[in-house]
């Protein structure tokens, strides 16, 4: 087990942070050509840096740069891969009550890392981190994420690829070489984040993957050796997490479902340090799938504070719902986080940075309250 898992406090956050006002003004200056992007970077640095101090003061040890630099907490990486491109789509993507702008990737060509922009992006979040009592953490898509892709088996894909699994085989060396590059820029926390595996939560989610032409079945399984293949090259002092999401934008959600129709594989079967898990509320369902754990060095991050509203949820009761998350799984591999970030997209949720901060400084008290 790695230094830095068995060291981690027992409270922990996603990633995204609401973005201030100041760097949504200068994103939109920048687009319109009115500021230089030296000038939005400045903006954005000097923005990190206030970030980083609040996440010390309020008592977080690893420590985001909150996405600050992304309109997107997906696309904005992918597209900083070779062969991979945001575009411009008819439709955005449903969500409960809400509808995403109309964005997403699509493949122009063979898929690699080539010195990614993000590796600037991890080495000035961890000059201003430091190395006094907290973690850099880098966040990225998971891998599958390609699955939810424009133009799936176009002939203009089909210039470059004719099938998913091969595909699969650059990504995945694509994101190895991500790894062994982050780490070499000093990262010894990485995280995935990945709203693929709802798709095997449900039935409707399930159809979803047949009308795409796939077998859920078959393409579970290929999640699964994508994740296993890039973890592989993780050296024993980087720590490697995943957070599954059932999407999380302007406060609204894109599926639900419980874990059941994927625990045997996520809980049993990746190779992970640890799992942020979504708990918030009943779309995700008991936490009965967690009996499928059968690794006592794997941690489990209980994501049962909401970033979806503003109002602070009763301590009793989480403490309860950890407790019973311990007839499943030992306390000891149990932590506590909101279930997602507060910002996966700029536009944010539906909550103001004072009720933000007020969330995160609920999640520290509880944890400290159930793990003292």
């Amino acid at each position: 087990m790695s230094t830095i898992v068995s060291t981690l406090p027992k409270f922990d956050h996603v990633g995204s942070f609401l973005r201030p006002q100041r760097i949504k003004d200068a994103r939109k200056q920048h687009a319109e050509g009115s500021i230089t992007t030296d000038e939005l970077t400045k903006i954005e640095n000097e923005e990190i840096t206030n970030l980083v101090a609040k996440q010390k003061e309020v008592g977080l040890k690893t420590i985001t740069d909150g996405e600050f630099r992304r309109g997107w907490w997906h696309f904005d990486y992918l597209a900083g891969l070779e062969g991979i491109e945001v575009v411009e789509t008819e439709r955005g993507v449903p969500f409960h009550d809400v509808e995403t702008s109309a964005f997403n990737i699509r493949i122009n060509g063979k898929i690699k890392f080539n010195n990614h922009y993000m590796l600037e992006h991890f080495r000035f979040l961890k000059e201003v981190v430091g190395n006094e009592g907290h973690i850099a953490k880098m966040i990225i898509p998971s891998p599958n994420m390609i699955f939810f892709r424009e133009g799936i088996g176009s002939d203009f894909e089909k210039q470059f690829y004719s099938s998913l699994e091969e595909i699969y085989v650059d990504l995945i060396q694509a994101y190895k070489d991500a790894v062994t590059a982050f780490y070499n820029e000093g990262c010894r926390y990485l995280q995935l984040d990945d709203t693929a595996w709802a798709l095997f939560f449900d039935e409707s989610s399930r159809n979803l993957v047949r009308a795409f032409g796939s077998d859920p079945d078959e393409l579970i399984h290929q999640f699964k050796h994508a994740v296993n293949e890039v973890t592989s090259v993780k050296p024993d002092d980087m720590v490697m997490t995943m957070h599954i999401c059932r999407g999380n934008y302007k406060s609204s959600y894109a599926s639900s479902g419980s874990y059941d129709g994927a625990s045997e594989i996520i809980f049993g079967q990746l190779n992970l340090d640890g799992l942020f898990l979504e708990f918030d509320d009943s779309r995700s369902g008991g936490f009965e799938p967690l009996r499928h754990i059968k690794r006592s060095d794997l941690h489990v991050v209980l994501g049962l504070i909401t970033t979806k509203t503003p109002s602070l949820e009763d301590a009793d009761a989480i403490k309860a719902r950890i407790n019973e998350a311990a007839q499943y799984v030992s306390l000891d591999q149990l932590h506590l986080s909101p279930q997602c970030g507060f910002a996966s997209t700029e536009e944010g949720n539906l909550l103001t940075e004072e009720e933000q901060w007020a969330k995160v400084r609920h999640v520290i008290d509880i944890a400290n309250s159930a793990w003292k």
